[in-house]
């Protein structure tokens, strides 16, 4: 916000330099940013008068003029504005003058051989204007040799001060104006407002649908004004604060909104009549429908949603509430007749109505970050009394709906000076080290204009705390009033202190266990892929966004697999080749009766050919094979010590069906890995070797924290003692998986069995219909002696005997 200081120290006479006022405020917690002193823009400019002009001898467009600045003999200036003239008062940079906006200091000069003793300016070389078609003239007789800068509000300087989200009350000079009493113990002098009591009459009457939405609006009508150029005085105080000037009526509203901090708006009277097509007007407050439409003052027509809250004219909308007005009501020079706004609206309510336009107002950023109710009254009376004051008329009627009568504007809260001390710790003035006393608290929290009433219990001292009403929403708690006495006493003051003890930071048992996650899975050739949670609104369970940036982005995602999909694509088409990548990320769902849900995903793909030998093979690339796929994905889970079972399955739509496996922890599914569906392959243009494989990472997560997660690989030595071998060969229905054969092998050969290959899979001539013959190799070795017939007979037979009775073999040997 852009704080006129002029205008601050007609509400606080802080005595204080510019620089000083604004180290003071930014070392509270308002930042000054900048500060731009005007008062240099015209330092030696002066009041002049020209006596005479003349064409020069030796230029058609510049004239030769004799202007008195009332210092002895008139000051001989050439000048090339088309609108010098004799008998005008204009502002005159002497010789030694130096107008920084144009970075140009005055000097004695010849402009084609004559002389010129100073310069005839503009508003452009005095920065109060872009650009100027001539010289100021001034309107009015002033003084000559007068100082230019107060006549034309070049006598100020502008604080540019941000404020923290929730300190609404520092969007308007009453809010900053306080805060510089505070921290100054300047007097304060607010403008002198009387609340009047104006009739009620039939033809305006007020209605709010929304009270929730809208708990006070007063609606005044004002008769017989004149729509004109505003004072001097409001124009120069509303464009210091960076508002553009428009016309007297709409320049009071902004005032009170800077001065303030109340948004008001004022409506064309007889416009809003013909909008509701009856003299009698009804002023509403409801929620818009989804087909109405709204032509803002900014001359957008605007499709309203059932979020947007509207201001009605008997039910036809004529303002986004809170927002902005609408078009067809706007005050401008034929009007005489008004309606004043003055309301509280709710900060959601108006928060959803501007986002969901994509519009941001004045009015609308102080209504999110939460208006001052308990002075909205006073900021209507003094918008009416303004616009008495500078466009005529008088008041003829005043209709007001209020929800939120008896309720209190403040807060009461107990404050211990125990605990102040506690969190603040001990201060540091002048080398003296000492707790703040009582005394410093009640001077810290009166200045803010709080109301203490000391209380004593078990010797301690607390206070009953009643925040002003201006402070009610950001001081809630006791917290909060702490924070306000280390503000204002000053945060410098206090002395600097590191906590005694402090534990070494360390990774939760989860964080360490998915980095291990994600390393195992980059040691096995993956990369490591992030995307938006966000993605198409079509497809079914998708919880849509109500206010979406773009809408190929306004849903979140239900799933993993599409995004690295999408990744492939792109890498393919950008020439990268193959992708080997993976991704962890939360996804969404909502079901049929609206339950919603989500949960943490691990998701990859693998496909093509990443290998560098391709000259090997003429320059042609090695499909990746699906038994390759699935043994990526297997080494890591080996790597991690995880015992996982691989099941046929075919739940997944987006995995071809008779290649899809589901992936079995501790007895239950838990993801799936496959080979991309035919049909999507073909409609993003993609091989058919693809592979994808998506898990639920919480489960595998509890999978590997075996032992609280200190699970530590160990070493086992390899046996030097020769291997014996043993080929197994049967006849089984192929509906048995091969895992399930080898998990029934693994677990009956115990100790002695080192190993299980699958060799050959046959089905064709010879093998019984409805059956396929396999072959295995098994591989048995002990660690301490070399393996006899006697030793591995036994086991090997009773491994035959297990293979018949489960799952009813036909062994061929």
């Amino acid at each position: 916000m852009h704080i006129s200081l002029n205008w601050l120290r007609t509400l606080v006479q802080d005595g204080l330099e510019v620089e000083d006022l604004a180290h003071q405020l930014t070392m509270a917690g308002f930042e000054v940013e900048d500060i731009e002193d005007q008062r240099r823009w015209a330092d030696g400019v002066v009041v002049g008068q020209v006596l005479t002009r003349e064409q020069h001898p030796d230029a058609d467009r510049l004239s030769v003029c004799k202007v008195d600045v009332g210092q002895g003999e008139p000051l001989s200036i050439v000048c090339g504005a088309q609108n010098v003239r004799a008998d005008i008062q204009v502002a005159v940079a002497t010789v030694g003058t130096e107008l920084p906006k144009v970075g140009l200091k005055l000097k004695p000069t010849k402009l084609r051989g004559v002389p010129s003793e100073g310069m005839i300016c503009s508003l452009a070389e005095l920065g109060l204007a872009k650009a100027s078609e001539g010289i100021y003239i001034f309107e009015q007789t002033q003084t000559l040799g007068a100082d230019v800068r107060p006549l034309l509000g070049l006598d100020d300087a502008i604080l540019d001060l941000s404020s923290t989200a929730n300190r609404a009350d520092a969007l308007s000079m009453v809010g900053i104006a306080r805060e510089v009493k505070a921290l100054t113990a300047a007097p304060l002098t607010l403008p002198d407002i009387a609340i009047q009591d104006y009739p009620s009459d039939g033809q305006l009457t007020v209605s709010v649908t929304e009270q929730e939405a809208c708990a006070v609006y007063i609606g005044t009508a004002i008769e017989g004004v004149k729509i004109g150029p505003s004072p001097d005085w409001l124009r120069q105080r509303i464009e210091a604060a960076g508002v553009r000037s428009i016309n007297n009526v709409v320049d009071v509203t902004n005032y009170v909104l800077l001065e303030w901090g109340q948004p008001l708006h004022a409506f064309d009277g007889d416009r809003l009549r013909a909008i509701a097509n009856d003299t009698a007007l009804n002023i509403g407050v409801r929620l818009a429908q989804a087909s109405e439409q709204l032509k803002t003052l900014d001359g957008q027509t605007r499709q309203l949603t059932e979020q947007s809250l509207v201001i009605t004219a008997n039910d036809q909308a004529v303002a986004l509430a809170g927002v902005m007005g609408g078009e067809e009501s706007e005050v401008d020079d034929s009007t005489t007749n008004l309606v004043l706004e003055a309301a509280w609206f709710d900060p959601v309510a108006v928060r959803r109505s501007a986002r969901g336009q994509s519009l941001r107002s004045e009015a609308s950023t102080r209504y999110e970050r939460g208006v001052n109710r308990a002075e909205l009254e006073l900021a209507c009376q003094r918008a009416i009394d303004l616009i008495l004051e500078v466009a005529g008329g008088q008041v003829v009627c005043q209709a007001a709906q209020r929800s939120d009568q008896g309720r209190q504007w403040s807060n009461v809260i107990d404050l211990r000076l125990v605990r102040v001390n506690q969190l603040l710790g001990p201060t540091l003035v002048d080398g003296t080290e000492d707790e703040l006393g009582a005394a410093e608290v009640e001077q810290t929290l009166t200045a803010l204009g709080c109301e203490l009433e000391k209380q004593r219990s078990n010797a301690q001292t607390t206070w009953t705390v009643t925040v002003p009403p201006y402070r009610y929403r950001d001081l809630e708690r006791e917290i909060d009033l702490i924070e306000e006495v280390a503000r204002l006493y000053g945060y410098e003051k206090f002395k600097d202190s590191l906590p005694g003890q402090s534990g070494l930071g360390k990774l939760s048992t989860e964080q360490r266990l998915l980095r291990k996650l994600r390393e195992s899975l980059r040691g096995a050739g993956l990369t490591e892929l992030q995307h938006y949670s966000l993605g198409s609104p079509e497809g079914e369970g998708k919880i849509k966004l109500a206010n979406p940036l773009l809408a190929e982005y306004s849903a979140l995602r239900t799933e993993l697999l599409t995004g690295l999909v999408d990744a492939f694509v792109f890498n393919r088409e950008q020439g990268n080749g193959a992708l080997w990548g993976f991704e962890t990320g939360r996804v969404f769902a909502a079901a049929a009766d609206g339950a919603l849900s989500e949960g943490d995903r691990l998701a990859g793909i693998l496909g093509g050919d990443v290998s560098t030998a391709g000259w090997l093979r003429g320059g042609k690339d090695q499909p990746l094979g699906w038994y390759e796929a699935k043994g990526v994905l297997e080494g890591v889970f080996q790597r991690l010590g995880l015992k996982v079972d691989w099941k046929a399955d075919s739940a997944n739509t987006m995995l071809h069906p008779g290649r899809t496996a589901a992936l079995v922890l501790r007895g239950r599914t838990q993801g799936w890995f496959g080979q991309l569906h035919p049909a999507v392959a073909r409609d993003r243009d993609l091989p058919s070797q693809v592979y994808l494989f998506d898990l639920d990472l919480h489960a595998f997560l509890t999978a590997l924290d075996d032992d609280g997660g200190r699970k530590v690989s160990l070493l086992k030595p390899f046996s030097s003692f020769p291997a014996s071998d043993r080929d197994l060969a049967f006849f089984v229905d192929p509906a048995v998986p091969v895992a399930d054969l080898v998990t029934l092998m693994t677990k009956t050969g115990g100790k002695l069995l080192d190993g299980v290959e699958l060799f050959d899979d046959y089905r064709g001539k010879g093998v019984p219909e409805g059956q396929r013959s396999l072959a295995f190799r098994l591989v048995y070795r002990a660690g301490d002696r070399t393996l006899s017939d006697k030793d591995v007979d036994p086991v090997h037979q009773k491994l035959r005997e297990q293979l018949v009775k489960k799952f009813k073999v036909e062994l061929r040997s």
